[in-house]
């Protein structure tokens, strides 16, 4: 009776990690559903909430005030190694540099490029918005801040909203709208949102940025996140062209692969039988160049089995009695009396 191999956890592991061998029939794609453009109008309330309450010079500004003069940095100074390195979670080229690599190895196992593409849609959407309202909105932050308890807007800044924050949304946000279970995608989506929160607390931590900032630039980046399933089509679409690029310079490099090299003039064979009339006429051979005539020494000469070897002493062979000569019978020796 044959029985199968228990698979072991690291043979599991394997498994999951081996390529698969084409491209999945059905990939689940976040739609547009109702629920999901409920989110993304209540969040550009929020964001839209956020730029008029700062604005106006509301409680918000005076609370931004309040933890500037808090000095968190200061409170607690024991974490301050630590927040200089958890801040980096939220910079552009380290995080954007991790989550490509992940999402490239994606892409290799499942044939699709639908990840890089939709990594570098999300990337692209974050500059475009978060730059815009940073320059356009010019606030200081709370290191130049000129006039206390002012708003600091049209000076001249670059830091509302926060771009820590809303880069740590999209970048990290992306593996939870990317994942391939809906159970996935709740706990990357928690796991995002604790993380975004974090960065941009570090950053009011550091003074690097107001609370206000936080708040607009985690409403920013997750604008960017809900707004992804409109952008699926031209997802799409990328990917048919650079697939079609490909398959079409594999294809030219096949042809080229397949043209007959030039290997050297043809060289004329002539036909093994009887000669034709109607055959070209053969060139003639190089004539064949005739050896050195061999001189040899006068005299005698003999084999070389029948000479003896000679030295400037003389011959090395012993003397011996019984040695008589080549081709020569043996003299016949008397018989002793017994």
């Amino acid at each position: 009776m044959r029985t199968e191999r228990k698979l072991t956890r690291l043979d599991r592991v394997f498994a999951r990690l081996d390529r698969e061998p084409e491209r999945p029939a059905l990939l689940d794609v976040p739609e547009m559903s109702r629920h999901r453009i409920a989110l993304f109008a209540g969040t550009l309330a929020f964001y839209l909430a956020i730029v008029w309450a700062v604005l106006i010079s509301s409680w918000l500004v005076r609370l931004d005030w309040q933890v500037m003069f808090f000095r968190p940095y200061q409170q607690w100074p024991e974490i301050h190694a630590f927040v200089d390195y958890y801040v980096v979670l939220g910079q552009r080229g380290p995080t954007a540099v991790m989550v490509a690599a992940w999402l490239g190895w994606r892409s290799w196992r499942q044939h699709t490029l639908r990840p890089l593409i939709a990594l570098g849609v999300s990337l692209l959407l974050l500059n475009v918005t978060v730059g815009a309202a940073k320059y356009g909105m010019g606030r200081l932050g709370p290191h130049y801040a000129t006039t206390i308890g002012s708003n600091e807007m049209w000076l001249g800044g670059d830091i509302f909203p926060s771009g820590h924050t809303a880069n740590a949304v999209v970048t990290w946000g992306i593996l939870a709208y990317l994942a391939s279970t809906p159970r996935a995608r709740r706990w990357l989506s928690a796991l995002m949102a604790v993380t975004s929160l974090g960065v941009g607390m570090s950053t009011v931590y550091l003074g690097t940025h107001w609370l206000s900032d936080v708040l607009l630039g985690w409403a920013a980046g997750l604008l960017i996140l809900l707004a992804l399933p409109w952008f699926e089509p031209l997802i799409t679409r990328a990917e048919s062209w650079i697939l079609g690029l490909r398959d079409r310079w594999y294809a030219r490099l096949r042809r080229a692969g397949t043209a007959p090299r030039p290997v050297g003039p043809p060289v004329a064979v002539s036909p093994s039988g009887p000669a034709r009339d109607d055959a070209p006429p053969r060139e003639p051979a190089a004539p064949h160049r005739a050896r050195s005539p061999v001189h040899l020494a006068p005299g005698p000469h003999t084999a070389r089995s029948d000479r003896t070897p000679v030295t400037p002493a003389g011959s090395r062979r012993p003397p011996h009695a019984d040695r008589h000569p080549r081709n020569t019978a043996p003299a016949a020796r008397p018989l002793s009396g017994g």
